[in-house]
């Protein structure tokens, strides 16, 4: 990560900035999402410190490729295949994310990964589809409530981890994205702390470059868990937290808005 940033005139990087996804979950409809990103726009296009990433469910990829072509918003899916092509019926495939546009996916939400008994090595085999298309994968790591009482949280992490690196290399987290989502958090509205998250953060860092020291240089970790703007000040302020990854408030303008705002000038990033 880099030094403490000054403020200063000199245009930020993207590469520095923070970086906040909107996760849509299975919500919205036609009139509802453009409403949505009509409100956001204006006030977005004005966040010099924040990159803004919308996740969006499969059928409003077009719309949402004709909304924000043009804008500073770059928008993608909240899954996607392990398979190139096939007799595969209701999958969504890498290439045909890519087909609108999208830049991004969230790969193993603990909201799939529990409900479809998706194993590690199945969220790999999907992490590494989106690399080969060009994708950048959101990998979603995290523990339960008991695993964090039981003090295993980092095991947990870990194994999620390493799944990865054991099947494709350290490699495979060069310029990708892990959002910690600890599942106690996720809809409860009780967030990590600050102290807890940084912890984890520079504990997925720590495991990335023990395998390669560049790919984590470039890897990207986000925070997720009950985001609000309350929150949000405290933790995007954190220099080892590069984002967060948005449920519930990114559903509502002007909490998302105020997420996306969150990072002050003087943040060291």
């Amino acid at each position: 990560m880099s030094s403490t940033s000054t403020v200063s005139s000199t245009p930020i990087s993207l590469a520095s900035r923070k970086l906040v996804v909107a996760n849509w979950k299975m919500h919205g409809n036609l009139m509802r999402n453009q409403q949505l990103i009509q409100a956001y726009l204006p006030a977005l296009a004005a966040c010099t410190r924040t990159e803004v990433v919308v996740c969006v469910p499969y059928p409003y990829l077009a719309q949402i490729q004709t909304l924000l072509t043009g804008t500073s918003v770059a928008w993608g899916a909240q899954n996607v295949a392990k398979y190139e092509e096939g007799a595969y019926t209701g999958e969504v495939g890498a290439q045909m994310l890519t087909d609108f546009g999208a830049r991004y996916v969230i790969i193993g939400h603990s909201e799939r990964s529990t409900a479809y008994c998706e194993s590690d090595e199945n969220i790999a085999e999907k992490f590494m589809m989106a690399k080969r298309h060009g994708l950048t994968p959101i990998l979603c790591v995290g523990e339960t409530l008991l695993e964090r009482e039981a003090g295993v949280m980092e095991r947990v992490v870990g194994k999620q981890l390493e799944t990865i690196i054991r099947l494709f290399g350290g490699e495979a987290f060069a310029g990708s994205i892990v959002s910690y989502e600890p599942i106690w958090a996720i809809g409860t509205g009780l967030a990590a702390t600050s102290e807890q998250a940084v912890a984890m953060h520079q504990f997925i860092r720590e495991s990335v470059a023990a395998s390669d020291k560049t790919a984590a240089d470039t890897l990207k970790i986000l925070y997720g868990g009950s985001v609000n703007p309350q929150n949000a000040v405290q933790l995007l302020n954190q220099k080892e937290i590069d984002g967060a990854l948005v449920g519930r408030c990114s559903l509502d303008a002007e909490q998302f808005i105020k997420i996306c705002q969150a990072v002050p000038e003087n943040s060291v990033i």
